[in-house]
C-alpha cells in the first residue's frame, strides 16, 4: 500500500512535487504558511521575475503541464545590454532557437495550486508549522492561533530558503551540516509599466540588463506589457541602498546611471521607498533526508542566488529525478530518498556556486570588450565542434542532460583553456584564425 505523502509549502516547488505523486496515485496533502494567494491580493514588491529554461520544462513535460505554463510565459532569445551612456546591444542565448522564458512567480504559483487541486491534491492554507515530532512522526501547525496536530507518514519539507521543515530536522539531529551565507548585495523590485499605447517600452523578446561594475539592473517582461525591474545593489556604502535615502538622490542617481530605464519609470521614487530591500542567501546543508520518512527539497535543501536563473529550474528538476527513482525503486523509498539525497547534493552544490560566480559576469563582464571577445572565440569554436564544446551558460541552461555538478566541472576546464587563449598576443587580431582553432583543439587533447 503506498504511503501517504505531506508536504510543508505550496510555493512553487511543493506544488510540482503534489502533480507528480499524486498522478502517481498518491494521496497528497499540503500545508502552506501563507493565505492562498489566488485570493488575496498579491504584494509587489518581493519578487523576481524567474527565467524557466530547459530543466524546469522538461519536469513540466514530463507531468503533462507545460503547455499550461506557456500560456503565462514570453520567450526570451538573449540579453539586451544597456549601456551606461543609452547605447544598447543584442546578445543572443546560445544557438538560434534557444531560449528561456519570463514567468511571473506569483502567477506560476497560483497556475500550479490549480492544476495541483485538479489532480486531486488537497492544500491548507494558513498552517504554519510550529513543531515536528520525528518518533511520533507527528507535526504540529499553528492555524491562526489554534494548534492543531498532523500524523504523517512520508513527510516532504519543500518551504523555501528559510525552511521551517529544515529547522525541525536540523535541532533534532545531532550530525546535521549547516552552511548560511548571506552576499553583501540586496535587491529591490521596480517596474516599468506599460507604454501609453499598452505595448512594451523595450524590446518584449530579451531581458534586459544594465551591468554598472558594482551592481545592476535586470528586467524581465510581464505578460501585461509591463517589465518587473530588479536592482541588485550594495547594502552599504557608495552607492547603496543606505546612501539613496533622499527622492533627490535617487532621481539624481538614477538619471545619471540608468538614464534610458529611469525615462520609462514614472513610479520609481515610490516603488523604490516604498518596496522591501530584500537578501540574497547560498543554503547549502546535509544530510536532507531521515530513513524512509523525510526528505527536503528545493529551497528548502539548496537555496542559491539568482544569477543563472536557476533557483526554480533546479527545484523542478529535484521533482523529476525523484520521480525517475521512484519509477526505478518501484515506490520503495528506503531506496529512493538516499538515492536522491546521493544524486543532488553535488548538483546542488555546483549550482549554487556557479550562481555566485555569474553575479560577478552579469554586473561587470558583460561589458567587457575582452569577455566580449572571449565569448566570440567559445562561439566561433563550438558551433564548428559542438561535440567538444558547450559554453558554461548552454551546458547549465539549455543541456538539461548535463548534470549541474559536470557543467562546473566542465566549465572550469574551458575557462582554464580560454585564460591560456586570451593571453595569446595579438588575440584580437586573429581571433577567428585556424592558429586559434588548432591551438584550442591541442588543449582539449592535453585534458
Amino acid at each position: 500500500m503506498k504511503k501517504e505523502i505531506t508536504i510543508i509549502g505550496a510555493g512553487l516547488v511543493g506544488s510540482l512535487l503534489s502533480i507528480y505523486l499524486s498522478k502517481r496515485g498518491y494521496k497528497v496533502s499540503v500545508y502552506e504558511r501563507r493565505a492562498d494567494m489566488r485570493s488575496e491580493k498579491m504584494v509587489a514588491g518581493r519578487s523576481i521575475n524567474l527565467a524557466l529554461s530547459d530543466r524546469g520544462i522538461k519536469a513540466l513535460e514530463e507531468v503533462g503541464i507545460m503547455n499550461d505554463i506557456r500560456t503565462i510565459s514570453i520567450p526570451m532569445h538573449g540579453r539586451q545590454m544597456h549601456a551606461i551612456d543609452g547605447c544598447s546591444a543584442y546578445q543572443a542565448y546560445g544557438k538560434d532557437g534557444q531560449y528561456i522564458n519570463s514567468v511571473s512567480r506569483g502567477e506560476l504559483n497560483k497556475k500550479l495550486m490549480d492544476l495541483a487541486e485538479v489532480n486531486g491534491v488537497q492544500i491548507f492554507f494558513n498552517h504554519k508549522c510550529e513543531k515536528i515530532d520525528w518518533v511520533k512522526k507527528e507535526i504540529v501547525f499553528d492555524n491562526n492561533d489554534r494548534l492543531s496536530t498532523v500524523h504523517f507518514q512520508l513527510l516532504f519539507g519543500s518551504d523555501g530558503a528559510y525552511s521551517a521543515a529544515r529547522l525541525n530536522h536540523q535541532l533534532q539531529h545531532e550530525r546535521f551540516q549547516y552552511q548560511q551565507h548571506f552576499i553583501d548585495f540586496g535587491y529591490k523590485e521596480l517596474l516599468i509599466p506599460p507604454a501609453a499605447d499598452g505595448n512594451f517600452a523595450m524590446e518584449k523578446n530579451a531581458l534586459h540588463i544594465w551591468p554598472r561594475g558594482n551592481y545592476m539592473l535586470i528586467a524581465l517582461p510581464n505578460m501585461d506589457g509591463s517589465f518587473t525591474c530588479t536592482l541588485f545593489f550594495p547594502f552599504d556604502g557608495e552607492p547603496s541602498f543606505a546612501s539613496l535615502n533622499t527622492k533627490e538622490k535617487l532621481t539624481g542617481f538614477f538619471e545619471k546611471t540608468f538614464a534610458d530605464a529611469t525615462k520609462l519609470m514614472p513610479t520609481l521614487a515610490d516603488d523604490f521607498f516604498n518596496n522591501p530591500t530584500a537578501s540574497l542567501v547560498t543554503v547549502k546543508c546535509f544530510p536532507w533526508t531521515r530513513q524512509d520518512s523525510f526528505a527536503l527539497i528545493g529551497d528548502a535543501a539548496h537555496a542559491i542566488v539568482p544569477f543563472f536563473g536557476q533557483g526554480m529550474n533546479a527545484g523542478f528538476e529535484d521533482c523529476s529525478v525523484l520521480n525517475e527513482l521512484i519509477r526505478k525503486h518501484s515506490d520503495d523509498w528506503e531506496k529512493i530518498l538516499p538515492e536522491f539525497e546521493q544524486l543532488r547534493k553535488p548538483d546542488a552544490d555546483a549550482i549554487a556556486d556557479l550562481a555566485l560566480n555569474n553575479f560577478v559576469e552579469m554586473r561587470d563582464r558583460v561589458a567587457d570588450p575582452t569577455f566580449l571577445l572571449q565569448k566570440k572565440i567559445e562561439g566561433r569554436f563550438s558551433s564548428k565542434y559542438p561535440d567538444k564544446w558547450i559554453p558554461a551558460y548552454g551546458m547549465v541552461t539549455f543541456s538539461p542532460h548535463i548534470r549541474y555538478s559536470e557543467a562546473l566541472k566542465r566549465g572550469n576546464f574551458q575557462q582554464a583553456v580560454m585564460d591560456e587563449i586570451m593571453a595569446e598576443p595579438g588575440i584580437e587580431n586573429k581571433w577567428d584564425s585556424e592558429e586559434i582553432e588548432n591551438k584550442i583543439l591541442a588543449r582539449i587533447e592535453m585534458g
